[in-house]
């Protein structure tokens, strides 16, 4: 049963912590700048040229998410409070159970905003290129690479992001030998970036006659989409574009037309491909955005020697390398590595639920750069 004292007590903290969050935001400046936009874009001829406005969209959309998340923040706060002084004059069961209500989305909303507070690097807000390659183990690391695939689809989904695929490898037997992602909404990169490094899968092989447990590896790879807007002097005497035919299932124009695209940078030895599309053409657009997307992640890492080391070891894709474990037996938990944070609820991390290790591993990096 709700009692008046407990919910009284529990307000305290959650003021304390709007006030302090909300005296560090400047609602007013976004809405102006949104006002901005919106006259900007409205100009005759303004949209004569749509590629030019992309940037622009993008960072109405951005600050559209946030002002609204703020408003409703502090409409939330203004309603906690609103039903304390209601259930203290009454303390009527429903009053006390819409303040109690009231309090759990406040402490979401609070938790949602200091997170994209902590996304404060420049490619934070940009959309995400996330890849997956299972390691050593044939079928088995194939299958769980399509398992990491399903959960971040799903975790997409959760958050209404869009996901396109870029290319896609199918496995021989099951699963899948890799796969390339774009991944688009407000502050994509910077929520998946906790993902990068080797995830680890401890279970009883459904693939084992002998119902043996297995350890599975697949590296997971993201890097923020550079987009049309990022200046990147490409040459195009330093790219190397090699064609060849399509790999994977049988079908109509599969294995018969050299469709598949290679493009390689020959200053950095940086290569992209694609071959999932029929279109010569479309898969050498695909390549290319890849490319330009690593290039751009290979200038920030220069920039941030700290990221460089703590993925060096992207390529030992095995034991003692990995940022996650995922054990299904002897016992079920989820455990990342690097921030000490574990979940019991298994299935619910792989449908998705993985909001708690990027919250705590953005904590984290705000830790080690201060």
């Amino acid at each position: 049963m709700l009692q008046l004292s407990d919910l009284r007590a529990a307000c305290n903290p959650l003021t304390q912590r709007f006030s302090s969050l909300w005296g560090r935001l400047d609602v007013a400046a976004s809405e102006k700048r949104l006002q901005a936009i919106e006259t900007e874009i409205s100009r005759p001829g303004a949209w004569d040229k749509p590629e030019a406005l992309t940037p622009v969209l993008q960072e109405k959309r951005r600050l559209e998410d946030e002002v609204g998340r703020l408003n409703r923040l502090k409409t939330c706060h203004d309603d906690m409070n609103e039903w304390l002084a209601l259930a203290t004059e009454s303390e009527d069961p429903e009053a006390l159970e819409s303040l109690a209500n009231q309090q759990k989305e406040l402490t979401a909303l609070l938790d949602e905003t200091e997170l994209v507070m902590l996304l404060s690097a420049e490619e934070d807000n940009q959309d995400a290129i996330l890849e997956i390659h299972p390691g050593a183990g044939g079928t088995e690391s194939q299958d769980w690479a399509e398992m990491l695939l399903r959960m971040y689809t799903r975790w997409a989904a959760d958050h209404d992001y869009k996901v396109e695929e870029m290319d896609f490898l199918p496995g021989d037997e099951a699963g899948i030998k890799s796969v390339t992602l774009r991944i688009s909404g407000p502050h994509a990169f910077g929520f998946l970036k906790s993902e990068r490094g080797i995830h680890r899968l401890i279970r009883i092989s459904p693939f084992d006659s002998s119902g043996r447990r297995h350890t599975s590896f697949a590296s997971v790879d993201v890097i923020p989409d550079a987009g049309d807007d990022i200046e990147l002097d490409i040459k195009e005497a330093d790219l190397r574009v090699d064609i060849f035919r399509s790999s994977g299932p049988g079908g109509q124009s599969v294995n018969t037309t050299s469709s598949a695209v290679r493009i390689t940078h020959i200053p950095t030895g940086i290569s992209a491909q694609c071959q999932n599309e029929k279109s010569q053409h479309h898969n050498k657009e695909t390549a290319l955005r890849v490319l330009r997307a690593r290039l751009y992640n290979m200038e920030l890492e220069k920039r941030d020697a700290a990221r460089q080391a703590q993925y060096a070891g992207k390529d030992a894709i095995a034991f003692g390398s990995q940022i996650r474990t995922y054990t299904l037996q002897p016992y079920r938990l989820v455990k990342d590595h690097r921030t000490g944070t574990e979940v019991g609820d298994v299935d619910a991390v792989l449908d998705g639920h993985i909001d708690a290790f990027q919250h705590d591993y953005l904590l984290y990096r705000h830790e080690q750069q201060r």
